[in-house]
C-alpha cells in the first residue's frame, strides 16, 4: 500500500537519500510503459558526461575510488575507510569530487598516505604513471588545488578559477571575446545558444570549440543515448513524439544548435502524450559565465488530476502578466502558450540525479519563450517524497517564532509551498520581455541569481492575490501567510545550515533567496524583523500586506534590470545582499540544527524498471523495484553506463 511506502533511506555526510514512487504506473498501458522504460535508458546513459561536466579529474577519481571499494580486503572497519566510503558516496552524490550545493571541494577524511598504501595493496594497476598519482592525489588533497567547481566571486577571472570541465587554456576575456563574435555575426534577435553544447578550448593559440556530438566530444555516450532514443521513437505514443525524437537525434549526430531550437519548439507544442522527457544539454548554472549546458535527463508522466491546478494557472497567464507591478514596457502584450502540468518522475539523470529539482520551467532561449511559450512542470512525486521524509523532525518548531505561526505553517504550507512553485514555473520564468537588442546574457555571471529572485518574486506577489482565491487555488485570504513566512525565514536563516562556517553563499538559488528576503529586512520600514527571545533568534513578520508591497517593489527593479541587460545594477544587488553571511548568526543558527540531527541535503535512488519477457523474449511488462540500495544502485550505474 502507499501508506507503507518507505520513502527515506541511506544517510551519509549532510545527505539523506530517498526514495520516490511511480504513483499509477502499473495502471499505464504496456506501450507507454516501453517508452518511458526506452527513454529511461536514454536517461542513464549520460551520467558519465556529467561527471566530466563538473571536473576533468571527477571520473578518474571515482573509478580509483570504486576499486579501492570492490577489492580492498584490509580492515574496512578502520576510521580512515569509513572516511573514504564516504568520501565516495559524496563524490556519486555530487558527480564529482565538489559540492553540489556549495561547489566547495570536498575535504577528505582519510590521509595521502593511507590512500597510497591501500591502492598498494590491491594488486590493480590504478595509475599509468607516477606523475599522473601525483597529479590525482593533490587535486585530492591540496585545498590550493582546483579548489571550487564553479567561482562566483567578483573580481577575478572566474573562468581560470573554476574547476568546471567547460573551457581550457582559456581565460574569461577571451571566451566573452569568442562568443560576443559569434552572436554579432547573427542579425536577429533569434540567436541559438552559442556555447550551450561544446568546450572552449585554446590550440596553437586559436581558440575554438569542441563540439559534443556522436562524432564530436563525448560522441560514445552520445551514441548510446541517440540508441535508446531510436528504440524509445518505435513505442511513442504519437507521430509528433516520433518527429521529436528525430530531431533530437539529428541534434545529438551533428550538434548543431539550429536544430535544437528547433527540437525545442516542437518539444513545447507536443501537448498530447502522457509522458514527457528531457534529454540533453540544458541549464547553465555549472558555468560561471552562464553559457555551457550541464547534461540532464528525466523522464516524466502527467499527473492528471494535480494538473488541473497548473493548467488553472497556466490558463490565466495572460491576467497575470498583464497585473504584474513591473514597469508596462517589460510586460508581454501577448503571453504566448504557457503549458504547466504536475508529473511524476520515472527517472532522473545527470544534472538531475540524485539530487534534482522539483520544477522545471523550459525551453530557456528568451526568444523561443517569448516566440512560442514554454512547457512547466512541478514534478510532484519528488514533493511528496520531500514532505514524507521532513514530518515530525522537530525543525519547525525549532526555527518558527510562535505557535499561531506554526499552526499557520501547518495548515497552509505544503499548499503554498506548491503553489509557489507552479507560480514560479509556470509563470515567473515565463513573463517580463527584454528590450530589443538586449542579450539573454547580458548579466553574465549574474544573470542566473537574478533569474532565480525574478521567477521567485513572481510567484511571492501573486500568492497573496484575491485572483487566487477566485480561482479555486487558495481557500481562503490567510493561506498565502504560510510561505510568506517559510520564505524569508529561510533566506535570513534556516538556508544557512547548508553552509560551512567562513564559507560565502554561492549557488544561484540560496543567492536569490537571501538577496530578496535580506532586501526586504533593510527596505521593508518594519514590516518584517529579527528578534532575540532566550538567546535565539526568530524571524517576525509585522506587516504582511507591507511585505506584498516590498516583493512587488523589488519585482519591479529586478525586472528592469533583466529587461535592459543592465549588469552593473545587477552586480551591485547581488554583491550586497545576497553573498555574505554574518558569523555570528551563522554559528547560532548551525549549532540550533546540530542538535535536530537532521541532514540539510536531500537525494533521490531510482527506481529500477525491470523488463518482464515471456518465452519468446518478448516484453509482456515493466515492473518498477524499489529495493535497491544507494551503493548498490551507484555500482550499478558505474558498469553499466561507464563509457568514459
Amino acid at each position: 500500500m502507499k501508506e507503507d511506502f518507505n520513502y527515506s533511506d541511506e544517510r551519509f555526510a549532510d545527505i539523506q537519500m530517498l526514495r520516490y514512487r511511480l504513483n499509477g504506473f502499473e495502471q499505464l498501458s504496456l506501450r507507454k510503459k516501453l517508452y518511458i522504460y526506452y527513454l529511461s535508458q536514454a536517461t542513464l546513459c549520460g551520467r558519465d558526461i556529467t561527471f566530466d561536466q563538473f571536473g576533468r579529474y571527477n571520473i578518474r577519481i571515482r573509478k580509483m575510488l570504486e576499486q579501492i571499494y570492490l577489492h580492498y580486503e584490509g580492515d574496512r572497519q578502520c576510521e580512515e575507510f569509513k572516511a573514504l566510503e564516504i568520501y565516495l558516496k559524496r563524490v556519486w552524490f555530487s558527480n564529482g569530487i565538489y559540492h553540489h550545493y556549495g561547489c566547495e571541494k570536498f575535504v577528505p577524511g582519510f590521509t595521502r598516505r593511507y590512500l597510497d598504501e591501500v591502492i598498494g595493496s590491491l594488486g590493480i594497476k590504478i595509475f599509468d604513471s607516477d606523475e599522473q598519482k601525483c597529479e590525482v592525489y593533490d587535486v585530492i588533497f591540496d585545498p590550493e588545488v582546483l579548489p571550487k567547481r564553479v567561482n562566483q566571486a567578483d573580481g577575478v577571472d572566474l573562468v581560470q578559477t573554476s574547476a568546471c570541465n567547460f573551457y581550457q587554456d582559456v581565460t574569461q576575456l577571451e571566451a566573452e571575446q569568442y562568443y560576443a563574435a559569434l552572436k554579432s555575426k547573427v542579425g536577429n534577435d533569434c540567436q541559438p545558444s552559442f556555447g550551450l553544447n561544446s568546450k572552449l578550448v585554446k590550440e596553437d593559440g586559436i581558440v575554438k570549440e569542441q563540439v559534443y556530438a556522436a562524432d564530436g566530444l563525448y560522441g560514445k555516450v552520445i551514441r548510446e543515448i541517440i540508441v535508446w532514443l531510436d528504440r524509445a521513437a518505435q513505442v511513442a505514443e504519437n507521430e509528433r513524439q516520433r518527429e521529436l525524437i528525430s530531431q533530437l537525434i539529428a541534434y545529438y549526430r551533428t550538434g548543431d544548435l539550429a536544430i535544437f531550437d528547433r527540437y525545442s519548439i516542437e518539444w513545447i507544442a507536443e501537448q498530447d502524450g502522457l509522458v514527457d522527457f528531457i534529454n540533453g544539454f540544458i541549464e547553465v548554472y555549472g558555468d560561471p559565465l552562464g553559457l555551457k549546458g550541464s547534461w540532464e535527463g528525466i523522464v516524466e508522466y502527467k499527473d492528471i488530476d494535480a494538473t488541473k491546478r497548473t493548467r488553472t494557472i497556466s490558463d490565466n497567464a495572460q491576467w497575470f502578466e498583464d497585473h504584474s507591478p513591473v514597469d508596462a514596457r517589460f510586460r508581454k502584450q501577448q503571453v504566448r502558450v504557457v503549458t504547466a502540468n504536475v508529473v511524476c518522475a520515472a527517472m532522473l539523470g545527470g544534472d538531475e540525479y540524485p539530487a534534482s529539482a522539483i520544477g522545471i520551467n523550459l525551453p530557456n532561449a528568451e526568444w523561443i519563450r517569448a516566440q512560442h511559450g514554454s512547457k512547466s512542470v512541478t514534478i510532484g512525486n519528488l514533493t511528496e517524497a520531500y514532505n514524507k521524509a521532513a514530518h515530525g523532525n522537530g525543525f519547525l518548531e525549532e526555527f518558527v517564532i510562535d505557535g499561531d505561526t506554526l499552526n499557520l505553517i501547518n495548515k497552509y504550507g505544503d499548499l503554498c509551498d506548491d503553489l509557489h512553485t507552479d507560480l514560479h514555473e509556470c509563470l515567473g520564468h515565463g513573463s517580463g520581455q527584454l528590450l530589443p537588442g538586449v542579450s539573454s546574457d547580458a548579466l553574465k555571471a549574474y544573470g542566473s541569481t537574478i533569474e532565480e529572485a525574478r521567477a521567485d518574486l513572481f510567484g511571492l506577489y501573486y500568492l497573496a492575490d484575491a485572483k487566487l482565491i477566485e480561482l479555486g487555488l487558495v481557500p481562503d485570504a490567510e493561506a498565502y501567510k504560510a510561505q510568506y513566512y517559510t520564505y524569508m525565514m529561510n533566506g535570513l536563516i534556516t538556508q544557512l545550515v547548508r553552509i560551512a562556517p567562513g564559507n560565502l553563499i554561492e549557488e544561484a538559488h540560496m543567492r536569490n533567496r537571501a538577496l530578496i528576503a535580506r532586501w526586504v529586512l533593510e527596505h521593508g520600514d518594519g514590516c518584517v524583523g529579527l528578534v532575540c527571545r532566550d538567546g535565539k533568534t526568530y524571524l517576525v513578520v509585522n506587516d504582511y500586506h507591507a511585505l506584498r508591497c516590498c516583493f512587488g517593489q523589488l519585482l519591479y527593479e529586478i525586472q528592469r534590470i533583466k529587461s535592459e541587460g543592465d549588469y552593473e545594477s545587477a552586480r551591485k544587488l547581488v554583491e550586497q545582499y545576497a553573498v555574505r553571511i554574518d558569523s555570528e548568526l551563522h554559528n547560532e543558527i548551525l549549532s540550533r540544527y546540530r542538535r535536530l540531527n537532521i541532514a540539510p541535503y536531500k537525494g533521490f535512488i531510482n527506481p529500477v524498471l525491470v523488463p518482464v519477457c515471456d518465452d519468446d523474449r518478448n516484453i509482456v511488462d515493466i515492473k518498477v523495484d524499489y529495493t535497491e540500495g544507494y551503493t548498490q544502485q551507484m555500482l550499478r550505474y558505474s558498469k553499466e553506463f561507464g563509457y568514459l
